[in-house]
């Protein structure tokens, strides 16, 4: 099985905070309170992982829910791995995990990515992420 790195529980806390907002500033809607008991018991423990399994049903839930509103592939549409390379130049990921992505479950993706992130080797975290921003702030902006 596959481990959840702690900021992703950490970012699915904020995105439930941000998409279910506290009414009055002190409860937290029941996706936040299950996620961040899992967080709080992490941070106890001293653990910067857990176990996808341990997560109790609303966790899980509110976890998955998350999940679903990342990007799934860290594809760039240039895959160096089909020209023979053990690691793809585009988006870090190994020939097998290019191969096996569709049937990994969420929380071996996140490792993936978390992965992948934390090298910040690929081309989609350096000279195409830049291009994406040059392009971004040279659209031009429609005002209404």
């Amino acid at each position: 099985m596959a481990a959840l790195n702690i900021i992703d529980i950490e970012a699915a806390i904020n995105w439930w905070r941000n998409r279910s907002p506290s009414p009055d500033g002190i409860t937290a809607c029941p996706e936040v309170r299950a996620l961040a008991t899992v967080y709080a018991l992490m941070t106890y423990h001293h653990e910067s992982e857990c176990d996808e399994t341990s997560l109790a049903g609303p966790a899980q839930t509110a976890w998955l829910a998350w999940y679903d509103s990342t990007p799934d592939a860290p594809c760039i549409a240039i895959c160096s791995t089909s020209q023979g390379d053990d690691v793809c130049k585009g988006c870090g990921r190994t020939f097998d995990e290019v191969q096996h992505w569709p049937v990994m479950s969420p929380a071996e993706k996140r490792v993936t990515w978390h992965r992948i992130t934390m090298d910040n080797t690929a081309w989609r975290f350096n000279r195409y992420a830049e291009r994406a921003r040059e392009a971004n702030a040279a659209a031009p902006r429609i005002t209404g």
